[in-house]
């Protein structure tokens, strides 16, 4: 297939922080919606942008513990959205918009990985739900907010997208449930929704991009007992890294600020990234780089279509 996911020689590399790609970066008069933004990767990148003068919106599950994570970070606002919840979706779009703000910079970070079978809303499997579906209808309900600041929009995929491709015969594991595999197709369907928005949006000033921000140990982990993550040679049995490519979280926050912010990316849109740059095409077996099915125009348009169809929610759907 024909791409653009090709290396732009961007200068920065795995052990870049988002403080090193936001050096002599000014965002002052900017506003980022960071979902998730009090925890793991996205406090890290909250912080990051608010130093560079962003003002960041953290839309979170849990207000309380997001205040308190974020207390003594200036320019940073809180409020609720549970995004397995399409009607706490709406009332936070609902909220942002009467404010009149325009978003610059929308970074959907916020997900789960690898939890037990779990059924939110009208049956969905929790993790295609939270890390795709959730955030497909809350960028469409910002769409006017994105538009007018002509916005870059990030979403924060995972190297588990090689786990698995749509299921498109059964997207919601309803005939047998495999966590990886979940996992794995919520993070595809988060680079298949970059793919599409950007080809929708890039005529309105809109571009999206997807990343891999690396291995880190966060609370992501959460669902994983000690001793699968030992299994895996994460840890050691007290809990300590073992896996020399893992990353700080100031290290794994860097690509999502680096998408979301870089002068390099002026212009381009709809690509994968790690690393602090744009991937190149996976070869097989090697899980690095982007899979082809999750670059396929095709696949994109149509997990649009069913997302908007799920969801009900899609800003460029003809009136009628």
């Amino acid at each position: 297939m024909t791409t653009a996911q090709h290396k732009i020689g961007s200068g920065f590399g795995a052990r870049s922080t988002a403080d090193d790609v936001l050096d002599g970066v000014d965002l002052s008069g900017k506003l980022a919606v960071v979902t998730g933004g009090y925890s793991g990767l996205g406090l890290e990148t909250t912080r990051a942008l608010a130093k560079a003068g962003a003002r960041v919106v953290v839309p979170a599950r849990r207000p309380d513990v997001a205040r308190e994570a974020l207390a003594g970070i200036a320019g940073v606002e809180v409020d609720e959205l549970d995004l397995g919840d399409l009607e706490s979706v709406n009332g936070f779009a609902e909220r942002f918009l009467a404010s009149g703000r325009r978003i610059d910079i929308l970074i959907n970070n916020a997900g789960i990985m690898a939890c037990p079978e779990t059924r939110v809303g009208p049956g969905w499997e929790a993790q295609f739900a939270t890390n795709h579906l959730g955030h497909f209808a809350l960028t469409n309900r910002l769409w006017p907010a994105l538009v007018d600041g002509g916005a870059r929009v990030v979403s924060v995929s995972s190297t588990g997208h090689h786990n698995s491709a749509i299921r498109w015969d059964d997207p919601q594991f309803e005939h047998g449930y495999d966590k990886w595999a979940a996992y794995g197709q919520a993070k595809t369907a988060n680079i298949l929704f970059a793919v599409q928005l950007d080809a929708l949006g890039k005529d309105l000033g809109v571009r999206a991009f997807a990343l891999h921000p690396g291995g880190i140990l966060t609370p992501l982990q959460r669902h994983l007992t000690t001793e699968e993550m030992v299994g895996y040679g994460w840890i050691d049995t007290d809990g300590n890294p073992l896996n020399p490519s893992f990353k700080t979280p100031e290290q794994g926050a860097a690509t999502q600020v680096w998408a979301a912010t870089s002068a390099q990316l002026d212009g381009l849109g709809g690509l994968y990234c790690e690393d602090c740059e744009i991937a190149e095409l996976a070869a097989e077996g090697v899980r690095e780089g982007v899979r082809d099915y999750a670059v396929d125009p095709e696949q994109a348009a149509r997990l649009w279509a069913l997302s908007a169809e799920l969801t009900g929610v899609d800003a460029f759907a003809s009136p009628r």
